[in-house]
């Protein structure tokens, strides 16, 4: 009996009954398909959001676009799929052959045999208008939307292979990639632009902090680095900073990224500068191309501006700490870095005349136990996009800005 049954399921499954016409559609991205060197007829489903939309006569032109790519992928349609709901910011989902396209403007096409809407779109409604360039200023005020044009959209392209290459430089370099807190007790920039944090629950013990003491938003993960720099030699990190700044300038934002780096058994303000150089080099075109002029190092600023952890210049003018900025034209101080100040005693002294002996003893320690000669550097990412792209205004290179007296979605 279990042998019938077997030779009866064989049988079924070597019967001559025909194939399905088609076989189902495969999904791919618009830059899987737009990548096809040799279409020959693949059927293909792409879904994505319209670009735009043309109807002629007999023809429907479409131009889908997911993302994936800048460009878009033309899609060829009978005229009869036209509909109201296929309007510019549509999503949709198309299924059809990918075929070699007869225009020069594209290699493939996508011929379409099944539009499916999967959400509308009241194109009249939609602030992004079809053809038309809106400016920066205008698109700031719908930061949920403004990501679907093509010059944000190229600009977060831009961002984010930026961010790779920034990553990928201190993992080739022997960098090791320290998490540095938001949340901080450290005012390390000494300009009192801070965010204090406090938790929003009125339920609370009066006059007592839910840290015990005042906490902040970080502005810089410098003296964390420093804590690891004197275990791992050579750390960097990259993440949000915040500085309570009351500016609406273009080179300024509440909520930015600094990418820092500090490297212990460094004792030259030039081996600090080759550092920086080191990591602009592989951008080193786009910043000749889109700066103009050579950016020009600043070095020997006086004591007096720059915070406690700065070691003293012996070798340049009195008075003065060994700290460097890397200045760009139109854009300001891009990097800034300085050597540390590695010597107990002179820190010791200088914690006392400020009265920060208490706060920093933590720091005090760093130079008691197995100090080395050490420095570092920051570099704001915003102002480093705005210099490579030649953006004018900060607030248009990163996704969602915040500023004094704005703080859309």
């Amino acid at each position: 009996m279990f042998g019938a049954r077997c030779l009866l399921r064989a049988l079924r499954s070597c019967s001559s009954a025909p194939c399905p016409r088609h076989r189902p559609a495969a999904r791919v991205s618009v830059r899987g398909a737009l990548g096809v060197q040799s279409a020959n007829g693949e059927r293909v489903k792409v879904q994505g959001w319209i670009r735009s939309i043309r109807s002629q006569k007999e023809v429907l032109f479409l131009h889908v676009n997911d993302g994936s790519s800048l460009e878009s992928l033309q899609v060829v349609a009978d005229s009869s799929f036209d509909s109201r709901e296929l309007a510019f910011g549509s999503s949709v989902e198309v299924q059809g052959q990918l075929v070699k396209s007869p225009s020069k403007k594209q290699n493939v096409e996508l011929k379409a045999e099944k539009i499916e809407v999967v959400g509308n779109c009241d194109a009249k409604a939609f602030p992004v208008k079809y053809k038309e360039r809106h400016p920066l200023e205008y698109l700031r005020q719908y930061p949920h939307l403004r990501c679907r044009t093509n010059v944000l959209g190229s600009v977060l392209r831009v961002r984010s292979e930026a961010t790779a290459a920034i990553h990928s430089f201190f993992k080739d370099s022997g960098f090791v990639h320290i998490h540095t807190p938001v949340i901080t007790s450290n005012d390390c920039e000494g300009a009192g632009e801070l965010f204090q944090v406090e938790p929003s629950s009125k339920i609370k013990v009066p006059e007592e902090n839910f840290f015990n003491i005042p906490v902040f938003l970080t502005v810089s993960g410098q003296l964390h680095l420093e804590v690891m720099s004197g275990a791992f030699t050579q750390v960097f990190t990259f993440g949000p900073t915040f500085r309570a700044e009351n500016s609406q300038s273009r080179r300024h934002l509440a909520e930015f990224y600094m990418v820092e780096a500090e490297i212990s058994f460094l004792e030259s303000l030039q081996d600090l500068m080759q550092w920086g150089a080191d990591l602009h080099t592989e951008h080193e075109k786009y910043l000749v191309k889109h700066c103009g002029d050579i950016p020009v190092f600043v070095i020997n600023y006086p004591l007096a501006l720059k915070p406690f952890y700065m070691r003293d210049n012996e070798d340049g003018p009195q008075h003065t700490v060994a700290a460097v900025d890397l200045l760009v034209p139109g854009v300001g101080e891009l990097f800034g870095g300085s050597l540390r100040e590695e010597r107990y005693h002179f820190l010791e002294q200088r914690l006392a005349r400020l009265g920060l002996t208490e706060a920093y003893q933590w720091y005090l320690d760093l130079r008691r136990f197995g100090s080395v000669p050490h420095g570092g550097f920051g570099m704001g990412f915003e102002r480093y996009l705005q210099c490579i792209l030649g953006i004018d205004n900060i607030k248009d290179v990163i996704p969602f800005p915040r500023f004094t007296h704005s703080c859309l979605l």
